[in-house]
């Protein structure tokens, strides 16, 4: 797989096409810090998985690197890998630091930001039926 010379990396199509895929997620931060530009908001992304709407996204936040209030339409799962983020929602704020974990759930308003150069492995899966009525037991 490789990228065209217009393009920073191989099309999702080729990427996602495999039914197995292992993933090395040192190698593929050492390539995302390698890219040129870190954007408007001070990070790269790449997406690891991307089927239906599950999505896994590998993010490399430069300090201070951001993402502006935004909800996801299921559930959110913001694991940090190395470095510290801190998330706030409407209802509080959370300190997050190399590995720890926060889960949203589906609609939850956030912002990230990065307190330094910071890793953090992203998470999207729908909401289902399923899940509500496992909360309510």
């Amino acid at each position: 797989m490789t990228a065209s010379p217009e393009r920073r990396r191989p099309r999702p199509s080729e990427r996602f096409a495999a039914d197995e895929q292992q993933l090395d997620l040192s190698s593929a931060l050492v390539s995302l810090r390698a890219e040129p530009s870190a954007g408007a908001n001070g990070h790269r992304q790449v997406a690891l998985m991307h089927e239906g709407p599950v999505r896994l996204v590998l993010f490399a936040f430069d300090a201070d690197g951001r993402m502006p209030q935004h909800a996801a339409p299921g559930w959110v799962t913001i694991y940090v890998l190395r470095g510290s983020l801190s998330v706030q929602t409407v209802d509080t704020t959370h300190v997050l630091a190399g590995g720890t974990l926060l889960s949203l759930a589906p609609g939850v308003r956030h912002d990230v930001e990065a307190t330094e150069e910071t890793d953090m492995l992203l998470g999207i899966y729908p909401d289902s039926p399923r899940s509500a009525a496992t909360s309510e037991t």
